[in-house]
């Protein structure tokens, strides 16, 4: 009879290795669907490569102050500078103008169904409707402000782009402000509540600020995919080789002049096109990155409180 107080010695552990080597054929698989991997990625990142390149090797030869800073030369006249600053301009006002009408609109929207319409018909027809803008071409989103806008007041102008571009914000800025009030903690508000905070002061004295940097990364992904657009500045904007006059004056933005210089047929109008191409290309990009990293941080720092 053992006594209780005895530990039987353990037995001895079998010899085996948590990672044992995998046979031949299967090895050889693997390393078959890493190089295929490997090629696919490379394949889908190989156009985005090839336009980088393409714009900076033919963007970079023309980049200069006086690109940047003066008025579209005539075609074919070379004793004078040839920039495109009435483009840069252009563009600017017309985000300006599409910032003042889509934020607002935008962030209220995202607010009203993250805050006050949750899980209702409404909700749910509100944030369809908002898809759909997303998803509909920019052009023709362009023809219609052409109709209502430019017909009416017989004139391309800026505030006909800025409208066109602010249809094409709306939906961005509306979709992230939801999900970025839905990422605030629900203890946020219950500790307004607890602390006798009606509804409103609850919403835009706690939830809205501490979403308040999720929303201006909405914004800024919604500013970058509009200052590249081309179709709705080139049915609303109009043409102008000049300083425009007004805001209900044609307006020349920098999608437009790079349109017009890549179908010239004048060499010293396509060489600024490449480098207005370039320059509008890092100001999206910049954008880009800067929003996403500001996304992350946002959304790392709110998971971590809830």
């Amino acid at each position: 009879m053992i006594s209780p107080l005895i530990t039987p010695a353990p037995l001895p552990a079998p010899d085996l290795e948590i990672h044992q080597p995998l046979p031949a054929v299967r090895s050889a698989f693997s390393l078959a669907m890493t190089v295929v991997g490997f090629v696919l990625m490379s394949l889908a990142l190989l156009p985005l490569a090839a336009i980088l390149v393409m714009v900076v090797v033919r963007g970079i030869d023309h980049l200069s102050w006086a690109t940047l800073t003066s008025l579209p030369a005539p075609p074919g006249v070379e004793d004078q500078p040839n920039g495109f600053v009435n483009a840069l301009a252009g563009s600017a006002i017309m985000i300006a103008i599409a910032i003042f009408i889509a934020l607002p609109l935008g962030s209220m929207t995202g607010v009203l169904l993250a805050e006050f319409t949750q899980k209702t018909k409404l909700s749910a027809i509100i944030r369809s409707f908002l898809l759909v803008l997303a998803s509909i071409p920019t052009l023709i989103i362009g023809v219609f402000v052409w109709h209502v806008l430019v017909k009416s007041l017989k004139s391309f102008s800026a505030i006909a782009g800025g409208v066109a571009l602010s249809l094409v914000m709306l939906p961005i800025i509306a979709l992230t402000t939801e999900e970025a009030l839905k990422l605030v903690p629900q203890s946020y508000r219950l500790g307004s509540a607890a602390l006798g905070g009606g509804r409103l002061p609850t919403v835009f004295r706690i939830a809205i600020p501490a979403a308040l940097p999720a929303i201006t990364t909405g914004t800024l992904l919604a500013i970058a995919r509009a200052a590249g657009e081309t179709a709705p500045v080139l049915l609303t904007a109009g043409y102008t080789a000049y300083w425009s006059e007004g805001l209900l004056k044609p307006t020349l933005a920098l999608p437009h002049y790079i349109f017009l210089g890549a179908t010239s047929p004048f060499a010293d109008q396509t060489s600024p096109a490449w480098t207005a191409a370039l320059v509008l290309l890092a100001l999206v990009l910049v954008t880009n990155v800067l929003s996403r990293v500001l996304l992350a941080d946002v959304t790392k720092s709110l998971l971590i409180t809830n």
